[in-house]
């Protein structure tokens, strides 16, 4: 019953939590660790000091340990710092065979311990066993080859012991397993202590083919180079080129060889292997050489040897560019500058040959602009710089047979190459070429070039020839009539000049008509013909009414030096002002009316001025409705109109809604002259009313802007006669209503209404 109860014990229940509210005064880990550390919690009292007394008591101790240390050993044999502990604890008494053979146990349950084998050894060397250490020493070099730790400690004990035959064994033995690099630096290092350089160069022979690196190779033509083994160092690098050959030759090699000849003053040497190594090594990979190659000429070099290397480094850098992009043009302009500035014809024109064997894939004239310029490029050098005219025209002709004239071509390349044989006092040719491109491929930048060349030459009868073809090709164009006509004027021929410009004011389609009529104007007043000019002007108008042909028209009567010019320039401007009235701009209308007024002001009276005044427009701040895209509501937007007294006048109700709207002032004021509350309203309405520039003709137009705005709303300084008139006649409504009922309240209520009528349109 007793074990039955012991296996059914109760277990205690935990406790529920009935707040689960957070407290008021949190607690976090970091204030309990700091209270703990306060506290001193954590720290346990030292164990009493022990003293032994007699040997009996010593012996105990002993046995006490090493009971404990065998008991953590037979619990888990493969706690290795358990066995160090122990050995340490047993060397410490000078118990060293005892601790040997526990480290000998240890090495029974792992020998590939690095940690276990290091103790051990070093055990036996401060107990001054030297030949148990060697053994050792040997064990482990012999299981575990790979651990470089215990071949440096092994060699460094012998060194120590001034065995140096024994330290040399031990490198040779640690040498054949092909160790690196620092094992082999360590046994040169070593070697050198003893001043054995014939050893150490022995030894970097064979480093040198087992870590076959670069830099391995310039540390032993370096070795040489310190020790004054100046032709073993040159050897070294020459057996270092032939070693990596051309297909893993690497630039630090050349640039520490060149230097190395530096250094022994051997300056055409260092040019030699320089230029070898940029004419093996790929561009990309010799920034490093370019630039020792730049520095030691600047050195020790002339300026041409300064300057063939940076042209070397640029062109190497522009191969690399268009090696890459065939098609990119711009790398091609640079890198034949730069071979013109520092080559031969024969190469320049190899590298004009490659690029211009690069032609566009797309036969699209913005892919060939820019690879036009070579061809132009390359027909300029030959003309200019080697003075070779066949070679030159054999250029012009290859591009101009290259250019797929039906679909583009280039104006540019046509008259380049006129213009060259004119050069070469080839006239007949230059005329044959220009008249092949106009019959292949007709452009205005070549009827333009064509034209020039012979205004050059003074052949102006074959201008007029040009002139017919260019205007056979495009008779819109308005600036071709105008020349050609200004061509038959410089030759004093008028008559076929006016000819031209009447021919050219007839045609259907003009690309600037404006222009071609004001050259025709100018044309005639130069010629002092006013009365052509009159009539240009008459035929002008019947055509546009434009408000700048009518004040031209005026200044030019105005110009005109004659008695009656005044009273013919305010006859047009009387015409400009009646044909205007029907022009929906009325801004154009507003800029007549302000020249008018200008030449008042100058050349007027009062009266003329007073009645220009008159007729100037008054400026309007209006609303309109604006409507989206999709017919939704966008809102309203402000906007000036310009009401004219002319147009106002013509409009026969705008007498009758002014006069009207007094009627319902005086209706307002006479309602009000009862009521003591709204005096001051009434008074305030009675001054509006009577403002002295508000007159009925005004506040007529002020309306008719408003009601003929079809889809607009008046600004706050305008005012709508549409709303007053349904206001007068509720107002009218509403009085008969009120004498009917003989209602006070209805009587305040609806006085108030007014006021506020009233202040509204006030506003």
């Amino acid at each position: 019953m007793a074990s039955t109860a012991a296996g059914k014990q109760r277990i205690p229940k935990v406790a529920k939590v009935k707040n689960k509210a957070p407290a008021e005064v949190q607690i976090t880990a970091e204030q309990l660790l700091r209270e703990a550390k306060e506290r001193e919690l954590e720290l346990l009292p030292p164990p009493p000091k022990q003293k032994i007394t007699d040997e009996e008591e010593l012996n105990d101790y002993k046995l006490k340990k090493r009971k404990g240390f065998e008991d953590n050993i037979r619990k888990n044999r493969t706690v290795i710092s358990n066995w160090i502990k122990y050995a340490q604890w047993e060397e410490s008494l000078k118990e060293v065979q005892r601790a040997r053979s526990i480290y000998e146990r240890a090495l029974d349950v792992d020998h590939r311990n690095i940690t276990l084998w290091l103790k051990y050894a070093e055990m036996e060397m401060k107990n001054r066993q030297v030949n148990h250490a060697r053994n050792i020493w040997d064990r482990a070099i012999t299981i575990l080859p790979r651990v470089n730790q215990f071949w440096y400690k092994y060699s460094y004990m012998e060194e120590m012991l001034g065995n140096v035959a024994g330290c040399r064994q031990v490198f040779e033995r640690w040498m054949e397993w092909e160790p690196e690099e620092q094992a082999w630096h360590s046994y040169i290092n070593f070697e050198l202590r003893y001043k054995e350089v014939d050893k150490a160069r022995s030894i970097y022979e064979r480093f040198v083919i087992v870590h076959p690196e670069v830099k391995n190779w310039i540390k032993y033509a370096r070795f040489e180079e310190k020790h004054g083994y100046i032709a073993h160092g040159r050897k070294v690098f020459e057996r270092a080129v032939e070693f990596f050959g051309e297909d893993h030759v690497d630039e630090n090699l050349f640039v520490a060889f060149a230097r190395f000849e530096e250094t022994q003053k051997e300056f055409e040497r260092v040019r030699v292997i320089y230029k070898y190594a940029l004419d093996r090594i790929p561009k990309q990979q010799a920034q490093e050489l370019f630039k020792n190659y730049t520095v030691f000429e600047k050195k020790f070099g002339d300026r041409r040897g300064i300057e063939d290397v940076i042209v070397s480094k640029r062109r190497f850098q522009y191969e690399e560019e268009v090696k890459a992009n065939p098609h990119n043009y711009d790398a091609w302009f640079d890198y034949l500058r730069l071979v013109e500035s520092d080559a031969d014809p024969d190469t320049v024109r190899e590298v004009y040959e490659r690029a211009i064997a690069n032609m566009p894939p797309i036969q699209e004239k913005r892919h060939w602009r820019r690879y036009i310029y070579l061809w132009i490029n390359y027909a300029l050098y030959e003309e200019l710089e080697v003075k070779d005219p066949e070679r030159t025209r054999q250029v012009y002709q290859a591009c101009l047979d290259l250019i797929p004239h039906k679909k583009f071509t280039f104006a540019k390349m046509w008259l380049l190459y006129g213009q060259f044989e004119i050069r070469q006092k080839n006239l007949q040719a230059a005329r044959r070429g220009l008249g092949s491109a106009i019959g292949k491929c007709p452009k205005n930048k070549l009827f333009k070039g064509y034209i020039e060349l012979e205004l050059q030459l003074r052949e102006f009868d074959r201008c007029r020839k040009l002139y017919e073809k260019y205007l056979e090709f495009g008779p819109e164009n308005c600036t071709t009539w105008i020349k050609f006509a200004e061509l038959e004027t410089i030759l004093g021929d008028i008559d076929r000049a006016r000819a031209i410009f009447e021919l050219a004011i007839g045609q259907p389609r003009l690309d600037m008509p404006e222009v071609l009529w004001k050259s025709y104007i100018d044309f005639e007043i130069e010629q002092e013909e006013f009365g052509n000019t009159r009539e240009l002007y008459r035929r002008l108008l019947q055509r546009t009414q434009h408000v700048k042909v009518w004040i031209s028209y005026a200044k030019f009567e105005l110009s005109v030096d004659s008695a009656e010019r005044l009273q013919k320039c305010r006859q047009i401007y009387e015409e400009a002002n009646k044909s205007l009235r029907s022009c929906e701009e009325k801004e154009e209308r507003l800029m007549m009316l302000e020249s008018w007024r200008d030449f008042e002001k100058e050349f007027g009276s009062d009266g003329s001025r007073e009645r220009v005044r008159k007729l100037l427009p008054e400026k309007v701040k209006k609303r309109r409705k604006l409507t989206a895209e999709d017919g939704s509501d966008a809102g309203w937007e402000e906007y000036f109109d310009y009401i004219f007294p002319e147009d106002a006048a013509n409009q026969p109700n705008l007498k009758l809604l002014a006069m009207a709207k007094m009627w319902k002032r005086q209706q307002v004021q006479e309602e009000h002259e009862n009521d003591p509350e709204s005096e001051s309203s009434a008074q305030e309405a009675t001054a509006a009313s009577d403002k002295p520039d508000a007159s009925p003709e005004e506040t007529a137009e002020n309306t008719n802007g408003s009601d003929t705005a079809g889809d607009t709303e008046p600004a706050q300084d305008t005012y709508d006669d549409r709303d007053d008139d349904d206001e007068s006649s509720s107002s009218s409504s509403s009085e008969s209503d009120s004498n009917d009922e003989d209602d006070d309240d209805g009587d305040e209520q609806k006085a108030k209404k007014r006021r506020s009528d009233d202040e509204k349109e006030e506003d």
